[in-house]
């Protein structure tokens, strides 16, 4: 059950499911810096923070730069007897080019680079005019939906860690120094530490419905029933 089409007939109210037990709970409206657990596991389903619109921007567009200076910048440089090569993620897309592993190399490129950047967009697309006060973007729901849909799928964190336990085998063969694109990564898990304590589905998913009922009052004509 989504959180924008639940509706209690009784009250007047939306329904909001736990994300973890289900249970249903009626919607109350919060303060900035108030929070709502779930009365069956103690799962925190709304915690509204002021100013969160505008840190969820910034959060996204950082995300989406220090992604983009990932794939071109020199992730390590590796140095033994003299003889030392830097690489990038993109210098190893074109080595696996014409062989049978690009199909893989794609899917790794499309995890740890591409769906994060379409999620940060996502996200941008969702949230700036909301947080501009303006009416949202058309599909802005199915857009913050897809958004959610893609974060397990980021693979990012997991290719940071995988690449620190390689390393550590590589470094007792040759020389490893770590370049810009490594760090970036790095920092782009402090992005996405900070991006997901901000984030509030249920004031976001609010914020959707409250600017789609504006908006249909006032396509409303003159002198139409309320």
């Amino acid at each position: 059950m989504t959180h924008e089409d639940s509706y209690d007939l009784a009250t007047g109210r939306g329904l909001i499911a736990c994300p973890r037990c289900d249970a249903l709970h009626v919607e109350e409206d919060l303060e900035a810096g108030e929070t709502a657990r779930c009365i069956r596991c103690g799962t925190v389903i709304a915690k509204p923070r002021e100013g969160a619109f505008a840190q969820l921007i910034a959060l996204a567009f950082t995300s989406m730069v220090l992604l983009v200076g990932a794939v071109f910048f020199p992730f390590l440089q590796v140095s033994a007897m003299g003889f030392g090569n830097a690489s990038s993620l993109f210098d190893v897309a074109l080595a696996f080019a014409d062989g049978v592993l690009l199909p893989l190399v794609l899917a790794v490129l499309a995890m740890i680079i591409g769906l994060p950047i379409v999620r940060s967009f996502l996200l941008l697309y969702t949230l700036v005019p909301l947080a501009q006060g303006r009416q949202p973007y058309r599909h802005a729901a199915r857009a913050f939906r897809w958004s959610e849909i893609l974060r397990p799928w980021s693979m990012a964190e997991i290719f940071v860690i995988g690449t620190a336990v390689a390393l550590v085998k590589v470094a007792g063969l040759a020389s490893v120094h770590l370049g810009p694109a490594f760090w970036a990564f790095a920092a782009l898990i402090f992005v996405n530490i900070a991006s997901r304590a901000f984030m509030c589905q249920t004031t976001i998913w609010d914020a959707i419905e409250d600017a789609g009922q504006r908006t249909e009052f006032d396509s409303r004509p003159e002198g139409a029933d309320a």
